[in-house]
């Protein structure tokens, strides 16, 4: 028995005879609200959303091209040309790109972190992330620059398809869930927004196909 039936069987058990739970047939019978009319173009609608959170959004024919699209943005900007990427990306060829980037968990010296993503929401211009070995959280949240590579076929309208593509996909929830929309940013001081408050000071999501 995995922790979060323990868990689900003890409150079950709580509650009392005839009370037990299935919380997947509660969440699929559990009525939607309503949800905006989408234009059909989810990948044209994801790019504008996207830039307007502040992140920069650049088209790749296939994931081959994408190194050299990170290392020409990183030298328009100025930036180190090396950093570190999710293991899962580690196949890429960084080094014909120019770059150094290791495939291990980032740490707080490390200025560029490269991810995948498992969804994109088009309503919002968000990015879905889960947590594994494969793909560590730290590298979408120490460094002060965050790319992350989203294939096309990736992106959905909207929160609730995301959250049903996750179940269908993986079944049980990942340790963590994080959705990225643009830089970290507050307004705490004064009620002026400051860019990299808790998190990247930018974030570069390159669209593939």
């Amino acid at each position: 028995m995995s922790a979060r039936e323990n868990i689900l069987a003890r409150i079950g058990k709580a509650r009392g005879p005839g009370a037990a739970v299935n919380v997947d047939d509660v969440i699929r019978r559990h009525q939607r609200g309503p949800v905006p009319p989408l234009a059909p173009d989810l990948v044209k609608r994801f790019g504008e959303q996207a830039a307007r959170l502040a992140s920069d959004v650049a088209p790749a024919a296939t994931l081959m091209d994408v190194p050299k699209i990170i290392a020409g943005y990183l030298r328009e900007r100025q930036l180190p040309l090396k950093g570190v990427c999710w293991p899962s990306l580690a196949a890429f060829d960084w080094r014909g790109a120019g770059l150094e980037i290791e495939s291990r968990a980032a740490r707080g010296d490390d200025l560029v972190g490269v991810t995948g993503a498992f969804t994109g929401i088009a309503e919002t211009g968000t990015l879905m992330l889960l947590s594994g070995t494969q793909t560590p959280a730290t590298v979408s949240l120490l460094p002060e620059t965050h790319i992350a590579v989203l294939e096309t076929g990736r992106i959905v309208a909207t929160m609730e398809q995301a959250w049903d593509r996750l179940r269908a996909e993986r079944g049980a929830l990942p340790r963590a869930v994080n959705f990225i929309s643009g830089p970290s940013r507050t307004a705490d001081i004064e009620q002026t927004v400051t860019l990299g408050a808790h998190g990247p000071y930018r974030v570069l999501i390159i669209v593939v196909g």
